[in-house]
């Protein structure tokens, strides 16, 4: 899709203890408050480094804010979401499966797109009837909104080494590795790590 995914801009900690018969706050039961005053004021503290990184003399190196400009992610993003873009991450560490990923446009556009990892080197990847098959095995996919999901067929492809093969979450709505092929690994920019904006969508990715 021209133009489309990004251009240059967690669940948080969770505690799964349950309490024991009788374990009360003697602080008058402020328990739960208290734990989500921890789950805010963290929140608050990344928004505020990853802002300092962003519009810090690292912004270059380190992280950049990215404006999401379609629906070709949806519903994890949606046009009109702002995104925080880790650019030291595969330098760091290898693709996985499921990584949102900020890539160069395989076709030569000016803007980067946003795709979610799918097939990694070595993977066989297949669309049947709108699923996706990795090595022969159907991935639940908790972030496609099947309803989207038109029945299309796909491969199946044998991802090259050092190569990747990226989709949309809108499966229906999205130009990626079924059109333009897998992606060089060295194409990958960095790894989206954060919706911050607008506010109430704010949290990792």
């Amino acid at each position: 899709m021209a133009g489309e995914n990004a251009s240059p801009a967690l669940p948080l900690t969770e505690w799964n203890r349950s309490p024991a018969p009788g374990d009360h706050d003697v602080r008058g039961g402020l328990r739960g408050h208290g734990r989500k005053s921890a789950g805010l004021i963290e929140a608050l503290v990344i928004l505020a480094l990853c802002v300092l990184f962003t519009f810090g003399v690292v912004r270059p190196f380190v992280v950049e804010p990215r404006y999401v400009p379609t629906e070709s992610m949806a519903p994890t993003l949606v046009a009109g979401d702002r995104v925080i873009t880790a650019k030291f991450v595969y330098f760091l560490d290898e693709p996985r499966r499921g990584d949102l990923a900020l890539l160069k446009d395989p076709e030569g556009g000016r803007v980067d797109l946003i795709k979610r990892v799918v097939g990694l080197p070595g993977d066989t990847v297949e669309i049947r009837d709108g699923a996706l098959y990795v090595n022969g095995e159907r991935k639940r996919e908790s972030y496609v909104n099947y309803r989207l999901t038109d029945g299309t067929f796909f491969g199946p492809l044998r991802v090259p080494e050092e190569h990747v093969f990226v989709m949309g979450d809108n499966r229906s709505n999205s130009q990626d590795s079924r059109e333009f092929g897998p992606v060089p690994e060295e194409d990958l920019l960095g790894k989206v790590v954060l919706r911050f904006s607008p506010p109430e969508r704010f949290g990792r990715l």
